[in-house]
């Protein structure tokens, strides 16, 4: 199977039809249907490393201020314990907390409803550990490589360039910041390059990735793609774009 990290963005991109949903629904259809999806999320960011472990997750709406129509939104697909217990064991001596309760949050589902839209393929979620280094994320990405070669496909999903506080609400016509170019299109060359180091140490890329990653969370899912990477694996970019000046909705397919 690929890994992709895909650049969620609005949360009410999961009723739109827009280029990236439709960027994202090709993605879906040109590859094998998986035989489950293993999902790291930037809202599912704790102190600790977690696996959730219900048999039928449910769809979290952990967000505020949006329209009714959101909050109805539901996307059923199974989980898999199965699956969230060989994470455990891949993971080993981690420490991986077993989470029966945990559903789906929207950084899962809101893409994960125009990837495949029939909800009818298990999705379990891995955590990011919020006291770990960006190194420890890139080599938990290095052991879940195996995964790919039975059938489950690994879905990052965050957001390259994310700043809300410069984000400009309600101006749909805004340009792109020149930093958010500069640091997206750097972190471009770089994945093409195969320049793991500088991509894992992006806090030496300076101003720029200090504007473009004013917090972690949603950078740190690109890593365990990025781990996932096999040598000489192509590179590619199945959806572009950035949204409010300061979002970018860049996706990253690995093979």
């Amino acid at each position: 199977m690929p890994a992709v990290f895909l650049g969620h963005g609005n949360p009410m991109n999961a009723l739109r039809s827009n280029a990236f949903t439709e960027g994202w629904r090709r993605l879906g259809q040109n590859i094998t249907r998986p035989e489950a999806i293993l999902a790291i999320s930037a809202h599912w960011y704790i102190p600790g490393t977690a696996v959730s472990g219900s048999s039928a997750p449910e769809t979290i709406h952990d967000f505020g201020g949006f329209p009714q129509e959101l909050y109805q939104v539901n996307y059923p697909a199974p989980g898999s314990p199965e699956l969230a217990r060989k994470v455990q064991k891949l993971l080993f001596p981690l420490d991986v907390h077993f989470d029966e309760q945990r559903g789906l949050d929207h950084g899962t589902w809101s893409v994960l409803c125009h990837v495949f839209p029939a909800a009818d393929i298990p999705v379990v979620q891995l955590s990011i550990d919020e006291t770990k280094s960006p190194e420890f994320h890139y080599e938990t990405g290095q052991r879940l490589q195996s995964l790919r070669d039975e059938g489950v496909l690994i879905v990052g999903s965050g957001n390259i360039v994310h700043n809300l506080h410069a984000y400009a609400w309600g101006n749909e016509t805004v340009q792109p910041f020149d930093w958010t170019v500069r640091f997206e299109t750097e972190v471009r060359k770089k994945l093409q390059e195969g320049n793991d180091r500088q991509l894992v140490d992006y806090k030496l890329l300076g101003n720029d990735a200090r504007l473009s990653v004013p917090t972690p969370d949603h950078y740190l899912p690109l890593l365990y793609i990025l781990g996932l990477r096999r040598k000489d694996e192509q590179v590619s970019f199945p959806v572009e774009g950035i949204e409010g000046g300061s979002l970018s909705m860049l996706s990253v397919r690995i093979g």
